[in-house]
């Protein structure tokens, strides 16, 4: 099934235009480093691409991430912060930018990475958008363990946005894990789901790193 019948009102982050007002469960398929530089393909049940993830492979700059729209078209530039300051915090910090009319770029997201030693199933990642959307000082988190392909994407009032799964099907015919789906909330911004599920890829060493 491809879209639900539910209608909600739209959340944009980085554009409306990519809202649904009806559930999607989109299929994300890792693409091999050997072939096509790594990154990932978004489809819709018409297998139709939607969107496309260029990791570091395609880039050349390592902890640099591009999704893309169906045409190739440059929707959001995701960048980790370095430098000294990030090297002695616990926190590693992404950084998700849009492009407007001028080509400028435009802050819409920041995630912050524990460092690898506290990457532990319990400790939650969290998410901050401009503007900012809760008075708490994050405004998504990530619950579960994303290798595991069992994690959902919480707002700051504990809703899940989108969560992240591997049918039965799929999981007895790829025990690796690079099939898997997205089932994105109506009204939620499906481009800062994907840029949420890039960072992730990359976090944990998949098919988006070098």
């Amino acid at each position: 099934m491809c879209m639900a019948a539910a209608r909600a009102d739209a959340m944009p982050i980085v554009s409306k235009l990519y809202c649904s007002s009806s559930q999607a469960v989109l299929v994300v398929r890792k693409r091999p480093h050997v072939v096509s530089g790594g990154g990932f393909v978004v489809t819709d049940c018409s297998q139709k691409v939607v969107f496309r993830v260029d990791g570091c492979g395609v880039s050349g700059s390592e902890g640099e991430l591009i999704l893309r729209d169906s045409s190739g078209e440059a929707l959001l530039l995701i960048r980790r912060k370095g430098g000294m300051v990030q090297a002695l915090s616990i926190h590693r910090k992404w950084k998700g930018y849009t492009f407007d009319y001028e080509g400028s770029q435009k802050l819409v997201f920041s995630l912050k990475e524990p460092n690898f030693s506290c990457l532990l199933r319990n400790n939650a990642i969290r998410v901050s958008t401009e503007p900012r959307r809760s008075n708490k000082d994050w405004d998504f988190e990530i619950k579960g363990y994303f290798p595991d392909r069992s994690c959902s994407i919480v707002d700051s009032l504990g809703n899940i946005v989108a969560q992240i799964g591997i049918n039965k099907e799929a999981d007895q015919l790829m025990a690796n894990k690079d099939l898997y789906h997205v089932v994105v909330r109506p009204g939620i911004d499906q481009v800062f789901t994907f840029g949420v599920v890039a960072v992730l890829d990359y976090i944990y060493g998949e098919s988006t790193r070098c």
